[in-house]
């Protein structure tokens, strides 16, 4: 993949970051017009990535971030064994490519889980500019925060809760998710198969079907297919609070 140039002209650019309907998911709010102009001019247009194509694989070198405006993807990582270890989900809002900062090359890959479209937001034109909107560089320090306390989540769903519980946590944290951006709460499609839902709570495939099958009995969730509907999300939530408190 090649970076997108510095010579970029706002008037060739096919999505500004001051007109996107997520900037307040993805960026700081309060910028000024000439900030946000900033921005825009930085940012190297929409990349399109078909379902199950990636975006970017381990490996390969570090020159981007990614802003996701529309779609989902998974990251994930090949083990010594050959099987597939998936280590986060990422939905519309949220910036991918991070992993690749420190070694200047990406560590695990970055799949779509549909159809799905990213602003490219070249790092190193990235850092000067954080140098001028220092909003910019608080609210990048920020999202990297959050993916530190999004991986310590994880750690405690894999050291520390039940199979049933893990799958609660999962689809509360999704829940979360969508509502930030506009969405049900409880009423959503998961993207993702139980495979892929399994290999990230580190559960076996059939462990993550008879979990959502004693949710759907208990009266926990509807479930048809892909399609989730929370029916009790307070019977969800003791689930967790009693697990805290033992």
């Amino acid at each position: 993949m090649n970076a997108p140039t510095a010579s970029v002209s706002l008037n060739n650019i096919k999505v500004a970051c001051s007109q996107c309907n997520l900037r307040e998911l993805c960026l700081p709010v309060g910028l000024t017009e000439q900030e946000f102009s900033k921005l825009d001019a930085l940012v190297g247009g929409r990349r399109k990535v078909k379902r199950g194509q990636s975006l970017y694989r381990a490996g390969d070198p570090f020159e981007a971030i990614y802003a996701i405006r529309t779609g989902f993807f998974k990251t994930d990582l090949l083990l010594e064994d050959g099987r597939e270890q998936v280590t986060g989900f990422l939905m519309a809002g949220e910036i991918m490519g991070m992993d690749g900062i420190s070694n200047e090359a990406h560590t695990c890959n970055a799949v779509a889980l549909e159809d799905s479209e990213v602003c490219g937001i070249p790092y190193a034109m990235l850092e000067q500019l954080q140098q001028e909107i220092r909003a910019l560089q608080h609210h990048f320090y920020k999202v990297m925060s959050r993916e530190i306390v999004r991986d310590q989540g994880v750690m405690m769903l894999l050291g520390s809760m039940r199979a049933e519980e893990r799958l609660a946590a999962f689809l509360l944290n999704l829940s979360q998710r969508f509502t930030a951006r506009g969405y049900s709460p409880t009423d959503f499609h998961l993207r993702m198969t139980r495979e892929e839902i399994g290999s990230y709570l580190g559960l076996k495939l059939e462990t993550v079907s008879r979990a959502l099958s004693a949710f759907q009995e208990s009266g926990l969730v509807n479930v048809q297919q892909k399609h989730i509907q929370i029916v009790d999300i307070d019977g969800m939530k003791k689930m967790l609070s009693r697990q805290a408190n033992c």
